[in-house]
């Protein structure tokens, strides 16, 4: 069984530790080797650097050559040899339609949740008076937003609906979707979602060449002010390249769920929403942290029984084996702290009170609490968007959100009373810093009062 079992607990004697090595891989027991457990996850969102150079390549060439470059990565990269890259609003419709009508359900269940619920998010302008002075906010939409879909065989409808829905939201006029269809695949699923949220301003193309299109803009594609949704390690790294150039939403690495624990949690249900994790890809991350031997044990056994079910299994395999650990702590109380120190994408408390641990959860992109919350009701239909901050960003980082679609301006305007309150202030401010232009306006502005 390629899963590590780490016991941070160091409470347990030695009889039931040499039981414990009976049914395991492999016993991590000091806390050297959970910490070099902790740096491993905190690591492996890196790693772009090897194919960074490529990247930079694509977005010059993209920058200078516009479509001609755009084009011709596609034919190298997708086997696609295109002459329009856009795709005709007639193509979107006549692909969704078919979509199985029972997943169009689906999507639209999924739809007016995620909807309802970045309604919730929407900020107002705001402003305050005193006496003739006038403070405030301007909170206002951006212009135009680029979202990025994975796609070919792949089937992310999903990707669509939290990335323009809250976009949408915010008030965003213009919506441009990238979605790569390498060898002409397109999916029916993407379409529809596209279809259902009424973008009509499509592209069929993907990879770093897809982010420079939209980050410097060609003839056939207008430059966005951001660039949002998920990709591989190519995308990621020509995402945070053009940073600058355009905002981005963030550079979002491996998925990961840590699940803390109690002895009352089912193993089976423990279980089951680890490989829910370690299902998307080898360098996905899969963590228990519980205080309970006997939990764990029958968690590795059950991992055992459920790896060998899945369609992915190799790929869960993989990534249990490198990114995977079950650790067993004196408490819960230490759980928490590991937990925080991790500050995991998706943080599951099974315990038989989770509301009690929610006050001292400092760093997490999504909180499940409860044995019915399971992380992928988050993935497609809760209403809260699945965009989250991965590899211990989460300490300073949220979920894409309606926020991530505006931008603030401050609002000034003083009164010739207001501007006398402040005028030395200011130049006694400003002749401390040696800005003599800063106070010069206002020793005029105060000379002709």
């Amino acid at each position: 069984m390629p899963y590590a079992f780490v016991n941070s607990a160091l409470s347990l004697d030695i009889a039931d530790r040499g039981r414990l090595e009976s049914t395991i891989m492999k016993i991590l027991k000091r806390p050297a080797e959970i910490n070099a457990f902790l740096s491993l996850l905190k690591r492996r969102a890196s790693g772009a650097e090897g194919v960074e150079a490529s990247v930079k390549k694509v977005l010059f060439d993209v920058k200078a050559d516009g479509d001609r470059a755009v084009l011709r990565y596609t034919r190298e990269f997708d086997s696609l040899k295109l002459k329009d890259i856009r795709l005709k609003p007639a193509d979107i419709v006549k692909h969704a339609d078919k979509a199985d009508k029972k997943v169009i359900r689906s999507l639209e269940t999924s739809a007016r949740r995620i909807r309802a619920f970045h309604e919730m998010q929407k900020e107002e302008s705001w402003s305050f008076s005193e006496g003739d002075t006038i403070l405030g906010q301007i909170i206002r939409p951006l212009e135009r937003v680029g979202v990025y879909v994975p796609g070919g065989k792949a089937s992310y409808p999903s990707t669509v609906l939290m990335n323009v829905i809250p976009a949408q939201v915010a008030g965003v006029r213009e919506i441009a979707v990238c979605v790569p269809t390498p060898r002409n695949e397109i999916n029916p699923y993407v379409m529809a979602a596209i279809k259902m949220l009424g973008v009509k301003e499509v592209y069929r193309i993907g990879g770093a060449q897809a982010v420079g299109a939209m980050a410097y803009g060609t003839r056939s594609i207008g430059r966005v002010d951001k660039i949002v949704g998920p990709g591989n390690i190519y995308v990621a790294t020509a995402k945070r390249l053009v940073f600058g150039e355009v905002d981005i939403d963030m550079i979002a690495g491996p998925s990961e769920v840590l699940i803390i624990a109690d002895g009352k949690a089912d193993p089976v249900f423990i279980a089951a929403d680890l490989l829910s994790q370690a299902e998307h890809d080898e360098l996905a991350s899969s963590v228990l942290i519980t205080d309970s031997t006997m939990l764990a044990q029958a968690v590795v056994r059950e991992l055992d029984s459920q790896l060998s079910k899945l369609k992915r299994r190799s790929i869960a395999e993989t990534s249990i084996g490198n990114y995977g650990a079950v650790i067993v702590t004196k408490d819960i109380r230490r759980a928490v702290r590991i937990a925080n120190d991790i500050a995991p994408e998706h943080l599951e408390i099974v315990t038989e009170n989770p509301f009690d641990l929610l006050p001292v959860i400092r760093n997490a992109g999504a909180i499940f609490l409860g044995p019915w919350t399971p992380e992928p009701l988050g993935d497609y239909a809760a209403g809260p968007n699945h965009t989250l901050p991965t590899g211990g960003t989460a300490r300073f980082f949220s979920p894409l959100g309606v926020y991530d679609f505006v931008k603030r301006s401050s609002l000034l305007s003083f009164s010739r009373d207001g501007f006398r309150k402040l005028a030395k202030t200011v130049m006694t401010l400003s002749d401390v810093e040696g800005l003599t232009a800063h106070g010069n306006t206002i020793k005029v502005r105060h000379e002709k009062d």
